[in-house]
């Protein structure tokens, strides 16, 4: 059914892009130049003389754009099936805008992204120097190893952040949930009112540290919706762009934290992100990049491999960057259901690691990027204008008509 929706789309789309091709291709090999004559309010764009063309050269000229166009749209269709995740979502950071996606709106488990929802909690209702003891439960909750706190021991809300956000420690959310509402459920519920601030409406948190429970959810969409609002903590902020870092305890311990995030070592623009694995959830992970003073933020649900989750990571980031770089092209969603809903604009199908250096040279060509789509956009306007005389008056041409049929461009 998927690829039935596929290839539906494929052909409506295929012949708007080729009417549009086919009319501009038949343009560029009459006298006309727009290039050099700008288009004039009465100019039909070069197709008064279309009528000279011989039919053999016209329709072997047309099977070739045909068959291009349906080459181009089929390698744009399985841009989303380069994304072996479950679900991914780009998005500019400055207006929240979606630069390409893969099953946005799927629910699925949040597993440890869940700790950036529990840090902002925390840091709404508590100061970073208070003290929390490490209550018997808390101490007992599934960890990384090296990250467990022991029962009694004093710490500081700063240092259990560190820790949650840094190494993903389970027990020092859980510690933080007691801290700051006696309890995790009643913690829970103040998680749920603020993802509900900050629109995520597909999301319920169970529980503070993400581990597996029953009807905890999440979708790519509100996750990187969540980060967006998280990076506005500057304390957040600082700590997920943290790569290694020393806690210690009340009791004179030393615990050495590392980044879960290895984006942070390859990605000079990083900014910072939230890691998170369980078993039923896989691999996941919300991320921001900094690039020319634009940011984009990526969320990934359920990447088979760890290896994957980054290659993607990169990949997805790339897609976003060459979307703001272009000024915006358009862009296809793909969504569970199928593979035909459009939305916004689209990145590139181009694979990109989010090269920095290809990324500048992008921008300084907007301008003439600009002036080029402004005579490719005065040529169909015109072009759309033409018509072929018959008997009696005048007849709209079917080649004008064919601007006219729905498409990809807007």
């Amino acid at each position: 059914m998927k690829r039935y929706s596929q290839i539906n789309l494929i052909v409506r789309r295929g012949y708007s892009i080729f009417a549009h091709s086919r009319a501009i291709a038949l343009r560029g090999i009459l006298p006309h130049n727009p290039l050099k004559s700008p288009l004039t309010k009465g100019d039909l764009g070069g197709c008064r003389n279309i009528g000279k063309i011989k039919p053999l050269k016209y329709h072997i000229l047309s099977l070739f754009l045909l068959l291009v166009t349906c080459h181009l749209l089929l390698v744009t269709s399985s841009s989303a099936d380069e994304i072996k995740s479950k679900a991914a979502l780009a998005m500019e950071d400055s207006t929240g805008r979606v630069l390409f996606a893969k099953n946005p709106n799927l629910k699925l488990p949040p597993a440890s992204t869940t700790k950036l929802v529990t840090a902002m909690v925390v840091l709404d209702r508590a100061r970073l120097n208070e003290t929390v003891t490490i209550s018997g439960m808390a101490a007992e909750v599934p960890s990384i190893k090296g990250t467990r706190f022991k029962a009694g021991e004093t710490v500081t809300v700063e240092t259990l952040l560190y820790a949650a956000l840094l190494r993903s420690a389970n027990g020092a959310a859980f510690a933080l949930a007691e801290h700051v509402a006696g309890s995790e459920e009643k913690f829970v519920e103040l998680m749920n009112r603020k993802i509900a601030a900050v629109g995520a409406s597909d999301t319920k948190f169970i529980n503070a540290t993400g581990l597996p429970g029953k009807g905890q959810q999440i979708t790519a969409y509100d996750l990187a919706k969540i980060l967006r609002h998280a990076l506005k903590y500057p304390v957040i902020r600082e700590i997920i762009g943290t790569r290694e870092a020393d806690i210690s305890t009340s009791e004179g311990r030393t615990i050495s934290l590392e980044n879960t995030n290895k984006l942070l070592w390859s990605d000079e623009g990083a900014v910072g992100g939230k890691t998170g694995y369980t078993r039923l959830a896989r691999h996941c992970f919300v991320y921001a990049g900094k690039r020319e003073g634009e940011t984009v933020i990526v969320a990934i649900l359920g990447a088979p491999s760890r290896k994957m989750l980054w290659d993607e990571a990169e990949q997805l980031e790339g897609k976003g960057f060459d979307v703001i770089a272009s000024d915006g092209q358009p862009v296809i969603y793909f969504t569970k259901a199928d593979y035909t809903k459009p939305a916004g604009k689209t990145a590139c199908k181009k694979k990109s690691r989010g090269n920095k250096s290809k990324y500048a040279k992008a921008l300084a060509k907007k301008k003439s990027k600009k002036a080029q789509a402004t005579v490719a956009e005065g040529r169909k306007r015109k072009g759309a204008e033409a018509k072929k005389s018959g008997k009696k008056g005048e007849q709209k041409s079917i080649r004008a008509e064919a601007f006219r049929a729905p498409g990809l461009f807007s």
